[in-house]
């Protein structure tokens, strides 16, 4: 064998490298688009036609009986993709992505309450595991392949490359943040996001009218916030692992999301209740406009916490940002902040809680809303993250006993005790 000189190695790993973050970057940017454009088709037919409702029953039949024949080694979703970052085994086999994306759009043509951000996720993590053994990588290697995988769909399906960056390595709270993993999570997360515009598929544009002016008070008052915005993820982390926990006791699979679409359907002959299917984005939008309703917030975690812990398939993180918003859009009742402003904090804040990922979320909401809203989503974001304690919607094994890079081991908050 001929030995490698060392500028010929280093050429060969910037050329396979170079490959690697063009191909995860196009795929995941692509899979976002198709995903975004089918997800707004199916949502507006079943906007169109409400009827839909009473049939999520068998949808979640449908969706229980296609993991349950085919699927069983990819149910476990992000989670899966997390353990394995952190422990590489198997490759993820690629039938996640046909699966999490039909069982996605299955959940929401028929209303179930859930989000979309797991299957970008889970389509751009497992169409970038594919990659690792043609390129030869070896298991750090491919860690941080993953995590440009993670980077790039989070950065394609939210439009925020620069919260797709921070997340991707934040959510996997490694206790450092590995360096080689920085540049190909930038790159895929910009390539991903602009893949996307390049598709001409639009993201929602939210807006915050007013930001007050910064003194100690409405500082405090921001901290008061995100206590209760800390609360809500626990509340909802806890109902979603109880229930999940429940349908778990029913032995055939299938009948989980049977029994939980009858359940949720049932729920919907409540008068007003519709605005709590699916993604739920005019309620979003409308939160930072004028004072959401005190149950809305409540409802949502409820809807939510019955449709993922029975089975169905999305994600937590747009009903969280809805969960949020609307609760801080009720909090303007009590607290002396505009509106907006305490929408917007909630819209980051129990996505920062749930989900561990602070730093994300601060710069999330910044190239959503602008960065005169920093200094009060920072606080609202911190706060319901260490008020939250371990309390993660993310049940990989590394997060049973987490340690941020930057915060160190998550300890378990007064709020968080068991």
């Amino acid at each position: 064998m001929i030995k490698q000189t060392r500028p010929v190695f280093v050429f060969r790993s910037i050329l396979k490298w170079v490959c690697l973050i063009l191909i995860i970057g196009l795929a995941a940017g692509t899979l976002s688009a198709f995903f975004l454009t089918t997800l707004n088709l199916v949502t507006s037919f079943r906007d169109q036609h409400t009827w839909l409702l009473y049939f999520l029953p068998f949808a979640g039949f449908v969706i229980g009986l296609l993991y349950h024949l085919s699927g069983k080694e990819v149910e476990r979703g992000n989670n899966l993709v997390f353990d394995t970052v952190h422990n590489p085994k198997d490759v993820i086999p690629f039938k996640m992505v046909p699966l999490v994306l039909t069982g996605t759009l299955v959940t929401h043509l028929f209303g179930g309450s859930a989000g979309r951000e797991g299957t970008a996720l889970q389509m751009a993590a497992a169409t970038a595991d594919q990659l690792h053994q043609p390129f030869k990588l070896n298991a750090q290697d491919r860690g941080i392949l993953l995590i440009a995988g993670l980077s790039a769909g989070f950065a394609s399906v939210f439009g925020t490359p620069l919260a797709g960056i921070i997340f991707g390595m934040e959510v996997l709270l490694l206790a450092k943040i590995p360096l080689k993993a920085i540049f190909p999570a930038v790159a895929t997360a910009f390539i991903g996001a602009y893949v996307t515009e390049l598709w001409e598929v639009g993201h929602t544009h939210y807006h915050i009218s007013y930001i007050e002016p910064l003194s100690l008070k409405t500082l405090m008052y921001s901290g008061l916030a995100g206590v209760a915005f800390g609360v809500a993820a626990i509340l909802f982390v806890r109902l979603t692992d109880g229930l999940s926990y429940l349908f778990k006791k029913i032995s055939y699979a299938p009948l989980r999301p049977l029994i939980g679409g009858v359940i949720v359907t049932l729920l919907f002959l409540i008068p007003g209740t519709y605005k709590y299917a699916g993604l739920g984005i005019p309620t979003i939008l409308e939160s930072f406009n004028s004072a959401s309703q005190t149950q809305d917030f409540a409802l949502k975690i409820l809807f939510t916490a019955i449709t993922l812990g029975a089975g169905f398939k999305g994600g937590e993180v747009t009903p969280l940002f809805f969960i949020g918003a609307t609760l801080g859009s009720m909090l303007s009742l009590f607290l002396p902040l505009p509106v907006g402003l305490l929408a917007g904090m909630g819209f980051v804040a129990v996505f920062a809680g749930a989900a561990k990922t602070p730093l994300a979320c601060c710069v999330m909401a910044m190239e959503l809303f602008g960065i005169s809203c920093g200094i009060y989503v920072t606080i609202a974001c911190l706060v319901a993250y260490f008020i939250s304690g371990r309390h993660s919607i993310y049940n990989a094994t590394e997060n049973k006993d987490p340690r941020h890079f930057l915060f160190g081991k998550i300890k378990y908050s007064y709020f968080s005790k068991t």
